[in-house]
């Protein structure tokens, strides 16, 4: 299984995968799920994937297929906008999907594939798309400004507290990073290594594009922190009405002294 999320920020773009791979539980293998098409100086990609392997890897290769051997179709370097380049790419995932659904519908094995794809082309403000397998697209919003795909339900009640299109590119990179280690927490099939990219809006490159490894320090202490911080918010919840505090519990025991005569 797969958990990729992607926030779409004032300050930018935040895009944030597991590496897990699984085929049963006893096969567990590590693969790239973000990838980064550069094609020109005045645009930038990033792709993350969840679904079949084979159908993801086979839509990679033919996106850079069509940049280095360019036709008379569409590809990333020639799209005007970012729309017309989730529209490509829901084309490509579609078509290779077709290709190969008769063998794979024989063989009870599902060939789709979910992909998420942000960036930015110069003159436009960046912008983030999940492509469903049918090639269709939605785009995020400022009301919903992150999109998940892959095992999206356990990592999403930390974004849908705390996230909103004002955070810092460093404050998305965190909160991506706790909503992916919530969901290693509850599903044993999504896990690291963790890939973290952010991307500052107009730049056209790069920012941080960071690994962490099960055991990378920086990883366990915001681990650490988050469930120490849940843990203290619970314990400083309030109290129902019918709790009495040991104080006043004990007080209320004691007997009340009659007055003299």
């Amino acid at each position: 299984m797969t958990y990729c999320v992607g926030l779409n920020l004032d300050d930018g773009l935040v895009f944030a995968s597991d590496s897990r791979t699984n085929a049963g539980v006893d096969y567990v293998t590590t693969y790239s799920k973000m990838h980064v098409f550069a094609p020109s100086p005045d645009r930038l990609f990033v792709i993350m994937s969840a679904g079949n392997l084979a159908t993801t890897q086979e839509v990679v290769n033919h996106i850079q297929r069509d940049l280095d051997f360019p036709g008379e179709g569409p590809n990333l370097a020639s799209v005007r906008y970012l729309f017309e380049a989730a529209e490509y790419v829901g084309s490509v995932s579609l078509s290779v999907q077709k290709e190969h659904s008769q063998a794979l519908t024989q063989s009870g094995v599902s060939g789709e594939t979910t992909l998420l794809i942000g960036g930015q082309i110069v003159g436009q403000r960046h912008g983030l798309m999940l492509i469903y397998p049918q090639g269709n697209y939605i785009n995020s919003s400022p009301e919903t400004p992150y999109l998940q795909i892959g095992e999206s339900k356990y990592g999403k009640p930390a974004l849908d507290r705390i996230v909103h299109p004002g955070l810092s590119l460093n404050q998305g990179a965190r909160l991506a990073l706790v909503s992916l280690d919530a969901t290693t927490r509850s599903n044993i099939t999504v896990g690291p290594p963790f890939e973290l990219l952010t991307y500052e809006k107009d730049s056209l490159v790069l920012g941080c594009r960071c690994r962490f490894d099960a055991d990378d320090k920086y990883l366990i202490s915001l681990r650490e922190a988050w469930n120490n911080g849940i843990q203290e918010a619970f314990q400083s919840l309030p109290k129902f009405s019918w709790e009495t505090p040991l104080k006043e519990t004990a007080s209320a025991a004691r007997p009340i002294p009659l007055p003299n005569g």
